[in-house]
């Protein structure tokens, strides 16, 4: 797997395209991007129809001034219902208190996090957190194993697996519904094989009871057991996603009833944002942050490439998930929700690995020389 790239099978014509739609996509990147700083935005009210922006989560900022907005707000909800309070009267509560929204529904986090967070207490989560981190590496090392052969190789990718997760999967943020849907969709991934996925859906179903921003990933995966015609695979996947609507309906409609009118609605997710809202979701949540602009944009880009060039099924999945996340994040969230990056910003720098397998197969193929395998 580490010799040719699926590229090596293309024409000349074909595999100077690529090169041509990939320089100018890296190029476009460098030029247009224009991050945003991670600040809280103003509150914004309007009087017959109240509106809320929500405050982002700095994850790159210095913490040490003190807790952000959003965590602190995580913080206190946790504390309560560690006590013994109702999840949803704390969340609203607290929300109101703090000039969060209350709706609609989905302006309220899914209470799974807080309950489980609650009953760990810090030391457990801080326990569940290392646990996950090994039970994530292990994943994606043996994952990796018939991908690359060669040992320091195959620690150079888990390296790069690491610079997806290093910013984010700290102490300090594990109150962020994110961070958790994130890590544990990146174990799906490297969990998921066709006729073994169950490790992989147990996975998914634990980050879709996080955040709702993991049902792309849990979509996907049934989309693709049905092109394979893969009925048993398919139907669990089909029932994880009902199962899950059928519960964020009650999430939606619990939270409806401690709200009333007078509460301020949620400013619209569709933002449109284009490219500015891809980059700054996964630029933002990594180590990338601290490169200058015109450096960060391309990385953020360039793994896409290495994916798309493995041969190998994990290449086609990756590819899909992150380019299907990457147009979710150019459509909705605000520049305030740069922080959804989280949920696949862990696994996303891997395809790194093969960019150089990649550009030589392009190149090769560009000369009219590259051999057929």
């Amino acid at each position: 797997m580490e010799g040719a790239t699926r590229f090596a099978r293309l024409t000349r014509g074909q595999s100077f395209s690529v090169l041509a739609v990939t320089l100018l996509a890296l190029l476009l990147a460098a030029i247009l991007y224009q991050p945003q700083p991670p600040a809280p935005p103003p509150v914004d009210l309007v009087v017959d129809t109240p509106v809320v922006t929500e405050v982002a989560p700095p994850v790159n900022a210095d913490v040490d001034a003190g807790r952000d907005t959003d965590l602190a707000l995580y913080d206190a909800i946790t504390e309560r219902v560690a006590s013994g309070e109702n999840y949803y009267a704390v969340a609203v509560e607290e929300q109101r208190a703090r000039n969060f929204p209350v709706r609609p529904g989905l302006a309220v986090r899914l209470p799974t996090l807080a309950h489980i967070s609650a009953m760990l207490g810090p030391t457990g989560v801080l326990v569940a957190a290392a646990v996950l981190l090994v039970v994530l590496l292990w994943a994606w090392w043996r994952r990796l194993a018939p991908l690359i052969e060669r040992t320091p190789r195959r620690i150079m990718a888990l390296g790069l697996l690491g610079l997806g997760f290093a910013t984010g999967f700290k102490p300090m943020y594990f109150v962020l519904h994110e961070v958790w849907a994130g890590m544990l969709l990146a174990l799906a991934l490297a969990l998921h094989s066709p006729g073994k996925w169950r490790g992989a859906w147990v996975a998914a179903a634990l980050a879709l009871s996080i955040r709702e921003h993991a049902l792309p990933f849990v979509l996907l995966m049934g989309a693709l057991s049905l092109w394979r015609r893969d009925w048993r695979e398919f139907g669990a996947w089909s029932a994880l996603v009902a199962g899950f609507l059928i519960l964020l309906w009650i999430h939606v409609s619990t939270v409806a009833s401690y709200t009333t009118e007078a509460d301020p609605l949620s400013s619209s997710w569709l933002a449109l944002r284009g490219l500015n809202g891809w980059l700054d979701a996964i630029s933002l949540n990594s180590a990338l942050y601290n490169f200058p602009s015109w450096i960060a944009a391309p990385l953020v880009l360039l793994p896409l490439l290495g994916w798309a060039s493995l041969r190998d099924r994990l290449g086609c999945e990756a590819t899909l998930l992150f380019v299907g996340y990457g147009v979710f994040f150019m459509l909705a969230g605000r520049e305030n929700n740069f922080y959804w990056g989280l949920v696949v910003v862990p696994a996303w720098f891997v395809g790194l690995y093969w960019v150089p397998f990649a550009l030589r197969d392009l190149v090769s193929g560009a000369q009219g020389s590259v051999a057929r395998t």
